[in-house]
């Protein structure tokens, strides 16, 4: 599929006054028909700005249904979009701004101090999202003064670069992904197969637009579609839950962090789960305690695995099998190959563990003007390494041990910390377990546990240390425990363990 239609140009043809977006923070809603037409104002009017083909322009914005037309605009446009972290502070977003080389601001109002720091510092003009802010442009002026006539070349290439995602920095620098059309497409078929999204869903846009869940889980795939998405400017729980419990989502993708706030509120006994009829999870494994906690209420969640580098969707558990595959993320998806390859970079046919590695039109071409990281991240042969270790059953259903870099060993011995966290989450007092590797003049390196008691409970290390002996090798029970107030996480929920290794030192 060498080109891709306008997506909102063909959406509005389709399906020109059904709902795409209903917006929370200002009421309003935006047919496919009014996406559109925004969009094809704003592009006419970036490019009255003297923005050409190719040049990139950063939005620093809370979710919103503006994000997407903007995102649209770029389209139209042939510009690039660059999403900005709105919870860094203005000495991180500077240079990931520099990097990115964008020549135009966008941002709402909760960022203002922020944007208008960065934008002095880096000598670009500013375009405001809400009303009555200062700056150099309005983004309602904007599109007010172009004409609204259908605009771009009506299709763009797969291969043409869409937007770049910073990826989250759990391990360190962040790098910009590029994200091409075809990448969203394959997407789009990527998640809707195993979730049966169809245009009758209604499901719920919260999760940071800076990260590829909050644009493509589910999103942009129901856009695509013809469905319809609530947009809150972030997760609120009552918020949330209120539409839950309303019957007013039938679709419903999230973090575990999501998750563990939903099964923590005082309302999830009595809440009504009836009208989502199906429940995603990706970004980090979801607890097998988590998982029977829902289950418990009739909510079969699916797991799901995927990078920011695979578009994301990877793999997604069916929900016929996911109460019999227990910590299983699925099978790859229709438009992704993987393969799991041993120590020697050998295919392992059949059941086996190995390092995962992933190709197809998911998968990104690579980082932006950042070769050395581009050249590492793939195989001889087009593989992208994933740097995960993965199972696979003699079903073909597929489980992630851990991360190939968290892996320590201690005494000779290989420890996946992913196995003893999920040990340690077995015990009724710790809502949630980190462990990572550290020195040790003895073993070389010992586990160290990070744990999160849940509320009302205390924790004793050294009676947990001996509950963990009689379920774990004694190389693998850790030898330090701390107990944390919480953990320091990425926008998307994800525990930064290279943080927590700092700390440690």
């Amino acid at each position: 599929m060498d080109f891709v239609t306008d997506f909102s140009a063909k959406r509005a043809e389709l399906t020109p006054d059904r709902f795409a977006f209903l917006d929370a923070a200002n009421g309003g809603a935006m047919s496919f028909a009014g996406v559109d037409c925004r969009a094809n104002r704003l592009a006419e009017a970036l490019a009255g700005l003297g923005l050409t083909a190719g040049e990139r322009i950063a939005v620093l914005c809370h979710n919103r249904a503006d994000f997407f037309v903007l995102l649209f605009a770029c389209m139209k446009a042939e510009l690039v979009l660059v999403p900005l972290n709105w919870r860094q502070p203005p000495a991180e977003i500077g240079p990931i701004l520099a990097r990115s080389g964008a020549r135009l601001l966008f941002h709402d109002a909760a960022n203002a101090d922020t944007a208008n720091a960065v934008a002095a510092d880096q000598g670009l003009a500013r375009v405001a999202m809400d009303k009555g802010m200062e700056a150099d442009h309005a983004m309602a002026a904007l599109q007010a003064s172009a004409s609204g006539r259908p605009y771009g070349p009506g299709r763009r290439r797969s291969s043409d670069v869409w937007y770049l995602l910073f990826t989250s920095g759990t391990t360190g620098e962040p790098k910009a992904v590029i994200y091409t059309f075809g990448m969203a497409w394959a997407n789009a078929i990527n998640y809707s197969q195993p979730s049966d999204l169809a245009a009758a869903d209604i499901s719920i846009n919260f999760l940071p637009l800076f990260h590829t869940a909050g644009i493509n889980l589910p999103t942009l795939p129901l856009f695509l579609s013809g469905g319809m998405s609530h947009v809150l400017p972030k997760f609120e729980p009552d918020a949330v839950l209120d539409l839950i419990d309303a019957g007013a989502l039938t679709h419903f993708f999230g973090v575990p962090a999501i998750y563990q706030a939903i099964s923590l509120s005082e309302r999830f006994e009595t809440l009504s789960f009836d009208g989502v009829r199906f429940w995603g999870c990706g970004g980090a494994p979801l607890s097998a305690a988590l998982i029977r906690r829902f289950a418990d209420r009739g909510v079969a969640v699916c797991n799901g695995m995927g990078m920011t580098e695979t578009g994301p969707t990877l793999f997604l558990m069916d929900p016929a099998h996911a109460a019999a595959k227990i910590g299983s993320v699925g099978k790859a998806q229709i438009l992704s190959e993987v393969r799991i390859v041993g120590p020697d970079e050998t295919a392992i046919e059949g059941e086996g563990e190995g390092e995962l590695q992933v190709r197809g039109p998911n998968v990104t071409p690579g980082y932006f003007e950042n070769d050395a990281a581009t050249r590492a991240a793939f195989t001889e042969d087009g593989w992208l390494r994933t740097g995960d270790v993965a199972r696979r059953d003699d079903d073909g259903y597929v489980f992630i041990v851990d991360r190939i870099k968290d892996m320590y060993i201690s005494g000779g011995e290989n420890v996946y910390p992913a196995e003893v966290e999920r040990v340690l989450l077995a015990h009724e007092a710790v809502l949630e377990a980190i462990v990572v590797g550290v020195d040790d003049e003895t073993w070389g390196e010992v586990g160290h546990a990070f744990l999160l008691p849940r509320p009302g409970c205390s924790i004793d290390p050294d009676a947990l240390r001996a509950w963990c002996r009689e379920r774990l090798a004694a190389y693998k029970v850790p030898k330090h425990v701390s107990i944390v107030d919480d953990f320091p996480r990425t926008a998307a929920g994800k525990v930064q363990k290279h943080v927590l290794r700092k700390e440690r030192a």
